[in-house]
């Protein structure tokens, strides 16, 4: 969204002034009314955090998805509540939120940021794509291709700095793209019945919170759109309610997304050389270690429908690319293929650019594709092996050295990697820590339909396994 985009340059000034705050040099908002309700589209997330214990950590990923704001001082805080709050759980917690880019540009950068990482909960917050439809679409593609529960949370006020201050709180004028936000929050709540998404109101707490005590949406915030200090207190306090873990909820929402199924298990088959076949449902296969104190371990063959996992073209993607020069957002927002990729690591080189006539030219090279063609960034990019697609309107790189007016650094190139979501073959782990789980992905990004898999030894030492886990997105 072009209205939030120079503020990428100023995103860690922002950091630093509202990580400095202190957790009780604010008044906190008291707790909702209906405290009773919220969690209850969390609760797969908040169960595997509430009951993880010293002896069992339950491993769980969290990811905060969206731009500046989410990428602000609030999110870090949230996140040390939820390890202090709950610290026998396996956290892996990221923010991979991109300033400036609203939910038509993240729409794009999901398929390197967010479908691969495949988190437990994903907390999301952006401006932008509610005519255009970008909004549902990002949350529906979370959906169909992951299991991930999501925490919506409604936008913060804004302010216009061509008002006073005092301006009173229910004028249109106080806050800036007024009509935006509110069309954003009401999509935002039809989405969540629609979805099953869970959502913070933090708008409407926020607006009690203020006129209760004379504020206005400028104490809140370091500029017309960025919180300060009082600001990522007010935003982490009040979405934290809605983290609650409440068994009394019903489980049948989510319980069959992500199953366990023990090696003992009925519908497991065991063969005399130790081999594992299982027909399961889903998009996603792993397989949990069982703990052992042996040191010689050994690999299997993986078989997914018969065949290596490397042969299903749907198990690749391409990373995010490096950073765009003199800014951090991505140099291509999207790379695409038309043909079957491989691992390796790409290179571009670029050429010629003239950034105020809108020229870049480029060469591609892949480390085990090798030359792999160049072109003209103003035109569709197809790479000679056809393993890199990229359209006109998907690079960052050209906008970045206009808004930063500075030249490419000398030397400067794009890279990124076409990583797997995959292995061939399975290598048994050393499991040091008996209390924590030890799971490889045999498959990720299968279609959402049955599939065998065939874990077979390859006689080079043992391969002890738990179980198998077998995530179901809830769409089709």
């Amino acid at each position: 969204m072009k209205h939030f985009a120079g503020w990428a340059i100023l995103l860690p000034l922002l950091l630093i002034g509202g990580a400095t705050m202190a957790q009780d040099e604010f008044e906190a908002p008291p707790l909702p009314e209906n405290l009773h309700q919220l969690g209850r589209n969390i609760q797969r997330s908040m169960t595997l955090l509430a009951t993880s214990t010293p002896e069992h950590r339950n491993r769980v990923r969290i990811l905060f998805y969206g731009q500046s704001v989410t990428a602000g001082a609030w999110s870090y805080a949230l996140a040390d509540d939820l390890r202090k709050q709950y610290p026998n759980a396996d956290l892996q917690i990221e923010n991979r939120a991109i300033g400036g880019y609203g939910a038509e540009s993240l729409l794009k950068t999901a398929e390197y940021d967010l479908y691969p990482f495949y988190p437990d909960l994903l907390i999301y917050h952006c401006w932008g794509g509610v005519t255009g439809g970008e909004q549902e679409e990002i949350i529906k593609r979370v959906r169909q291709r992951t299991t991930s529960e999501i925490l919506l949370w409604t936008t913060h006020f804004r302010f216009n700095p061509s008002l006073p201050k005092e301006t009173p709180l229910d004028d249109p004028g106080v806050i800036g793209q007024t009509r935006d936000d509110e069309e954003r929050v009401a999509l935002w709540r039809e989405l969540a019945v629609k979805y099953g998404c869970e959502i913070a109101e933090v708008r409407e707490a926020l607006r009690v919170y203020l006129k209760e005590r004379g504020l206005y949406p400028k104490d809140t915030l370091s500029d017309s759109v960025h919180p300060n200090a009082l600001g990522h207190f007010l935003i982490r306090k009040l979405i934290a309610p809605s983290l609650r873990y409440d068994p009394s909820f019903p489980q049948d929402p989510w319980r069959d997304l992500v199953k366990d199924i023990p090696v003992t298990d009925p519908r497991v088959e065991r063969g005399a050389d130790g081999s594992i076949k299982l027909t399961c449902d889903g998009n996603r296969i792993d397989v949990i270690a069982a703990h052992t104190a042996e040191t010689e371990l050994g690999t299997a063959k993986v078989l997914v429908d018969g065949k290596p996992p490397s042969q299903f073209p749907e198990l690749y993607y391409h990373s995010r690319p490096t950073a765009a020069p003199n800014v951090w957002w991505p140099a291509i927002d999207r790379i695409g293929h038309e043909k079957p990729m491989v691992i390796e690591k790409w290179t571009i080189n670029i050429t010629e650019c003239d950034a105020e006539k809108k020229v870049l030219k480029f060469a591609l090279n892949g480390s085990a594709t090798g030359p792999d063609g160049g072109g003209d960034a103003s035109k569709r990019f197809v790479s000679d092996s056809g393993r890199v697609v990229i359209e006109p309107g998907d690079w960052r790189i050209m906008w970045a050295l206009q808004y930063s007016k500075k030249p490419i650094p000398e030397g400067y190139a794009i890279t990124w990697e076409t990583k797997p979501l995959f292995v061939d073959t399975y290598q048994a782990p050393a499991t040091p820590d008996s209390s924590r789980e030890y799971s490889t992905t045999l498959a990720q990004g299968l279609s959402n339909s049955p599939h065998t898999v065939e874990i077979i030894p390859a006689g080079d030492g043992l391969v002890p396994i738990s179980s198998i886990r077998v995530y179901r997105p809830p769409l089709k």
